[in-house]
């Protein structure tokens, strides 16, 4: 739980932990084949692709964006044509990456992007979109993006098995 009350880049970053820590949480316990299975058709969305697609965003923001850092996708197989990652973000499952290459990757991504952040201040900016975006802002977004998806996590999660919580 992230403290109550905090300065704001403890809050920023303990919100942002809080919400990786819940996607890792979902998907513990679960077989190979669970963490591969489909939501509900007509949807492919999975557990595993969900990690896959924040590794995908985490190198995106935290090394692309904040840094410039010229990083392949990181699942080449995922290349595509609207984009480095993929047309997909990262979702779609490819053969032969596992649930534990995808969750190795997502936990690499995590700790560059803490290395990245660690002498940043939340005003530091970098160029985007013919402007520049802050790292206020990227953590504000990140935690948007964990905390979607963590709502499509916790309904696979209860399809697979009927564990539901935080």
């Amino acid at each position: 739980m992230p403290p109550l009350n905090a300065e704001e880049r403890t809050s920023l970053e303990s919100w942002l932990d809080f919400y990786r820590a819940t996607l890792a949480m979902k998907c513990e316990g679960l077989t190979e084949e669970q963490v591969r299975d489909a939501s509900v058709p007509p949807s492919p969305l999975t557990l595993q692709g969900l990690v896959q697609h924040m590794a995908k965003v985490e190198r995106n923001w935290f090394r692309r964006v904040l840094t410039g850092e010229d990083v392949p996708p990181v699942h080449p197989a995922q290349d595509g044509a609207d984009g480095p990652d993929g047309h997909d973000g990262g979702f779609d499952l490819m053969d032969g990456v596992s649930f534990a290459t995808a969750r190795a990757a997502w936990q690499d991504e995590i700790a560059r992007a803490r290395a990245n952040c660690a002498g940043r201040s939340l005003e530091d900016t970098a160029p985007f979109m013919g402007g520049e975006v802050s790292l206020r802002w990227i953590y504000t977004h990140m935690i948007a993006e964990y905390a979607r998806h963590n709502g499509h996590a916790d309904l696979i999660r209860e399809r697979i098995d009927g564990s539901t919580g935080v």
